[in-house]
């Protein structure tokens, strides 16, 4: 039998594919990783498709810069994933006019 999957990151289930909501909301609340569940200092990670970094919308939680460097190099990882960082961001949560109903992270200062 081969090694043992990588396990998946606080914020996510199932598989890199599937956020859980709940605990993207606790990261954004309680401002910790969404890959470790610890606290978060700065500066602030956050990893997303080219169009989410286009956008500077993100919809993955904020994460420590090696956290987010672990996370873009777990073999189920997209190999489009970016990590940009900044200083602070903003939770936004959807409203009824939105089609993608999913919370995003804006970052306020990117580094």
């Amino acid at each position: 039998m081969g090694a043992a999957a990588d396990p998946l990151p606080f914020a996510w289930s199932g598989s890199l594919e599937t956020l859980d909501g709940k605990r993207v909301t606790q990261c954004a609340l309680s401002r910790i990783c969404g890959v470790c569940g610890q606290s978060l200092g700065r500066p602030i990670a956050f990893v997303g498709t080219p169009l989410e970094v286009g956008r500077n919308a993100f919809h993955a939680p904020p994460l420590h810069e090696s956290c987010a460097d672990t996370l873009v190099r777990m073999p189920a990882a997209d190999p489009s994933w970016e990590a940009v960082t900044t200083s602070g961001f903003e939770f936004v949560r959807p409203t009824r006019e939105d089609e993608d109903r999913r919370p995003t992270f804006q970052p306020n200062s990117l580094l």
